[in-house]
């Protein structure tokens, strides 16, 4: 097994990884679109009731919340770990001596 082979399967590693990310970020980012279209045509619709309307804002408020605080800290969770992955993997193969070769 040499290096070269090494560097070849963790870049296909990191590949891997970010396309896999990059495909959460899409789906999250998709879904968040599709729940405030969906708030903004309802406060379209019920905008003469200040009652609604206010109960809308809630609402946005709350999905705001709910759809993008929530998988944003799930992918920087995410992002952290493999980072400390790398880290972890970076320190297996450091030298230990420090000194001169």
């Amino acid at each position: 097994m040499s290096i070269e082979w090494l560097r070849d399967v963790i870049i296909c590693f990191s590949g891997l990884v970010v396309t896999g990310v990059l495909i959460v970020i899409a789906v999250v980012v998709y879904s968040f679109y599709r729940r405030v279209k969906a708030v903004l045509d309802s406060v379209e619709a019920a905008s003469t009731n200040i009652k609604t309307t206010s109960a809308t804002v809630q609402g946005i408020a709350s999905c705001v919340g709910d759809e993008v605080v929530k998988p944003v800290a799930q992918v920087v969770a995410v992002i952290q770990g493999v980072r400390q992955g790398i880290d972890t993997i970076s320190k297996l193969f450091k030298k230990e001596g420090g000194g001169d070769v």
